[in-house]
């Protein structure tokens, strides 16, 4: 007989003597598993209005924070920081550096530097009376949204608002408060593309120069199979630390704000 067949035999025997006998030994010895149970009610079995008030409340909160990144990408200047790091990656010829990650995180921490004033009048305007029981949740609401819609306001050029108003049919506004949200969020974040477009093209152009500049000395040293990107990415690199680029890049975005 093969060893090795032997062995599988012996093996499989075990497993099905095992599997035998644990549920034997489990129902002589009247084992009895816990039990889990979920109730929305409370221990006598009657709802109450509080407890339902609350879980109400946390399932809200949840789907509020679900939105999130969607709210902070259309409402705030996230769009367009991060548009604008993404030009200065790409112009500078590098790939993947900085990460993803880094890039993201900076457009972050800019966005909460630039955003600092409305959130700290959305706090003291609307968050803290409300935890205070001030104010109802309808009324925070209400006055949460004036900051953020003084800030989309601001940075939003009358003609993409015009456009909007115009494709929806609503009349012309009597005041920046007159116009639906719906109608707002969209004109913004099309004038901060627009804007980030155009500030991405200035951080271009000087790159491009440099690029131009590079491919000509390397045609005409007669350096055919050499890629001039081989030579211009670090001339690039060194131009940019000694003008403290990232200082002028951030710098430039936040005034851009004002």
């Amino acid at each position: 007989m093969n060893p090795g067949r032997g062995r599988w035999a012996i093996g499989l025997g075990l497993l099905i003597l095992f599997c035998w006998l644990v549920p034997e030994r489990a129902a002589a010895a009247d084992i009895s598993l816990p039990g889990v149970h979920f109730s929305t009610g409370s221990v006598t079995g009657k709802a109450d209005p509080e407890q339902v008030g609350v879980g109400l409340q946390i399932l809200a909160m949840m789907t509020v924070l679900s939105l999130v990144p969607s709210l902070l990408i259309m409402v705030t200047s996230f769009t367009r920081v991060i548009v604008v790091m993404s030009f200065l990656r790409q112009a500078m010829g590098l790939q993947g550096q900085p990460p993803n990650q880094v890039l993201i995180a900076l457009s972050l921490f800019v966005t909460l530097f630039v955003m600092g004033p409305v959130f700290d009048r959305v706090h003291d305007e609307a968050l803290r009376p409300y935890l205070d029981k001030q104010i109802s949740e309808e009324q925070a609401l209400e006055k949460a949204l004036v900051p953020i819609r003084g800030f989309m306001v601001r940075q939003t050029r009358e003609k993409d608002l015009g456009l909007f108003l115009r494709l929806s049919g609503v009349q012309k506004a009597q005041s920046p408060d007159d116009v639906p949200l719906r109608l707002l969020i969209p004109s913004f974040m099309i004038s901060e593309l627009k804007t980030a477009f155009q500030i991405g093209f200035m951080i271009y152009l000087p790159f491009l120069i440099v690029d131009m500049v590079v491919a000509s000395v390397v045609m005409s040293m007669g350096m055919m199979m050499l890629p001039p990107l081989v030579i211009s990415m670090p001339v690039k690199l060194i131009l940019f630390v000694l003008v403290d680029g990232w200082a002028l890049v951030v710098g430039s975005l936040v005034q851009s704000f004002k």
